[in-house]
This record gives C-alpha cells, sequence and structure tokens, in this order.
C-alpha cells in the first residue's frame, strides 16, 4: 500500500469557496455569516473523481491522509468565531469525502487559530473530529500570515493542544497557511520559511522531553533542513543541545513533498529513513510538468521509486512510517504484508 500523507482539498465544490468568501464579507460589515450551503454527494464526487482519485490511479498510489486546503485556511483573516466556524464546515466536508471514498481517504484537521488567542477552540475542534474518524491535524505555526507574532512552537502557549494529541494519539503535521505579507510568496517561501523555522524552534528547545509521545511531520522536504544538515548539527552541537538524532529524530518527520530527483535522493541521502513519510501534496503547490522529465512535477513517487533506498526502506517511507506516525489510521486499515 502507498499512504500519501500530504493532500488538501484543493478541488472543493465553487459553493465551499463562495461561502468563505461571503463569510468573510459579513465579518467586514458587521453582519452575520450566511447560512452554509446545501453540496450534494454528486457534486463532491465530482471535485474527487475527476482530480485526486483520478491521480491516484494513475500514479499508483492508494491512500491520501486529506486535509482542507491550507492556503485557505486563513487564520489571519477574520476574528476567532470566524476561524471556528471555517474551521468546522472544512472539516466536515473532509468527512464527507472519507465517507464517500473511504478505501481512498482519510481525514486530517484543520484547526481554528488566530494569532494571540487561547487555544481552547483547537483542542475543542481536534476532539470533535477525532470523534468523527480523524486521523491527525494540521498545525499554523504562524496564525498571524507571515508576520510571526505567534511565540515559538517550544512556548507553553502551545501546550494545550500538545496534551491533547498526545492523549488522543494524533500527530500534527506543523503547515502554515497563505502570506498576507507581501514579502514572502506563500508557497515559494512562506512555507519553506515555517518549515524550516518550526525545526530550529524545536532544535533550540526541550519540547519533547516534556511531551516524549508527540509527533510532528515537517512538509516540503523538512523546507532547507536536509539541505543544511551539517548546519543543523553545527549548531545543536554549539547551542548545547544533543545531537539531533537524540534530540529530535525520534518525534520528528518529513514528508517527500519535493518536486525534482536530486532534491529527494538528498532528502533520502540525509535523513534517516525511518524519519520519512511518501507525500505529495497534490493537486498543490506546482502542478504543471517537468519539461525535462515530461512528468508532472508533484508526481513525487517516481523520485521515491528512483531514489536510493533499499527495498525494506522504500516500504517504510511509502507505507510503515505512516501507520507509525498516525496509529489511529493504522488501526482502520489491514496489516501490512509485512506484518
Amino acid at each position: 500500500m502507498i499512504i500519501d500523507c500530504h493532500g488538501h482539498y484543493t478541488t472543493a465544490p465553487a459553493a465551499h469557496t463562495g461561502w468563505r468568501e461571503a463569510q468573510l464579507a459579513a465579518y467586514a460589515a458587521g453582519d452575520p455569516a450566511p447560512a452554509y450551503p446545501r453540496l450534494s454527494d454528486d457534486e463532491i464526487r465530482e471535485s474527487i473523481e475527476a482530480n485526486q482519485l483520478r491521480l491516484q490511479r494513475e500514479r499508483g498510489t492508494d491512500l491520501t491522509l486529506f486535509s482542507p486546503r491550507a492556503s485557505a485556511m486563513g487564520h489571519h483573516e477574520g476574528d476567532l468565531a470566524v476561524s471556528t466556524r471555517w474551521a468546522q464546515v472544512s472539516n466536515d466536508l473532509i468527512a464527507r469525502v472519507v465517507e464517500l471514498f473511504p478505501d481512498n481517504f482519510a481525514g486530517v484537521a484543520q484547526l481554528p487559530q488566530t494569532a494571540g488567542d487561547p487555544l481552547d477552540a483547537a483542542v475543542a475542534e481536534l476532539r470533535r473530529v477525532v470523534d468523527l474518524g480523524f486521523v491527525g491535524l494540521n498545525l499554523n505555526p504562524d496564525p498571524s500570515g507571515g508576520h510571526w507574532t505567534a511565540p515559538p512552537l517550544t512556548d507553553p502557549y502551545w501546550f494545550p493542544i500538545y496534551e491533547a494529541m498526545c492523549e488522543l494519539d494524533v500527530p500534527a503535521m506543523v503547515h502554515v497557511s497563505a502570506s498576507c505579507n507581501p514579502a514572502f510568496h506563500a508557497t515559494g517561501a512562506h512555507y519553506l520559511n515555517a518549515d524550516t523555522t518550526a525545526f530550529m524552534q524545536l532544535l533550540q528547545g526541550d519540547l519533547f522531553t516534556q511531551f516524549p509521545e508527540l509527533r510532528l511531520v515537517i512538509p516540503h522536504g523538512g523546507g532547507a533542513v536536509p539541505y543544511h544538515w551539517g548546519r543543523y548539527r553545527g549548531l545543536a552541537d554549539m547551542l548545547g543541545r544533543p545531537p539531533l538524532q537524540d534530540h529530535l529524530m525520534g518525534n520528528v518527520f518529513f514528508d517527500t513533498c519535493v518536486y525534482h530527483q536530486p532534491g529527494i535522493d538528498l532528502l533520502t541521502s540525509v535523513i534517516d529513513a525511518r524519519n520519512v513519510l511518501f507525500g505529495s501534496e497534490m493537486v498543490g503547490a506546482v502542478r504543471g510538468i517537468d519539461p525535462t522529465t515530461g512528468h508532472y512535477f508533484d508526481d513525487t513517487l517516481r523520485y521515491v521509486e528512483r531514489s536510493p533506498l533499499t527495498e525494506s526502506q522504500r516500504l517504510a517511507v511509502c507505507e510503515g512510517n505512516a501507520r507509525a506516525v498516525y496509529p489511529l489510521l493504522d488501526r482502520r486499515l489491514p496489516p501490512t504484508s509485512a506484518s
């Protein structure tokens, strides 16, 4: 089985995204938000079958951990009540996708977050969606949308969500949303900046001595981290931190959303295979065809299959690691062939 740990509902029906626009317009005008529209099963099927499901079949993957569109989480827009309602309707839509396609998708949640506000609403929404069968969550380390007003991920501000994650046995993908700072392009800069920043915050702290069961997935291949692995090893030494393998890598994982072969080769050569989960982000940040290969940039399974991994390592990257990091997912799947 090929498990894609990183998929977003980027093809959600137009009525869903239209309601979000109306919700934000109502907030700006000081009016109540309109009622959420009724979406038929056929509308949802059409949005999935022609896109993610088609690509799963064409590219040879089996199951996608599926969350609301990351760039549309928009935690910097509106207030906490707006964010809470948007998270609820977005997660409910993911739940309907999973109900319609249970063999192809598993739910991962968007949380209500607003810079400076407590995380009570996020904890409540996480509990709600786990009851709906979700297996993980996306956690935005920068709800300000590119201005980085939130405390680092090691700060006690975040502990309520970590406590709930450990209790419920769910991991988080550390994933920002859109950038409202014109200095940072969302997918080309803000995302990768955030991945790198999150890793450095974790390196500087001792989060996993306080939460030894906490599991965090840093997407997009870990940002700059694998490319500068020697820098981070050296910084850990300079800052008096334990070696990275002992300090972080029992709890931190990277995905394979890296869109060329040399990048995947570097990732899988530098980072232990136990810490790498297959992910594609399709249909996502980069949707075109690479003119040098004739294949889609985000067809990352091709790169993994050609990477310098042994067969057992490849099986771990493509299936086993996802089962270990997302145990609620593992409990709903049949045993692996290696079991």
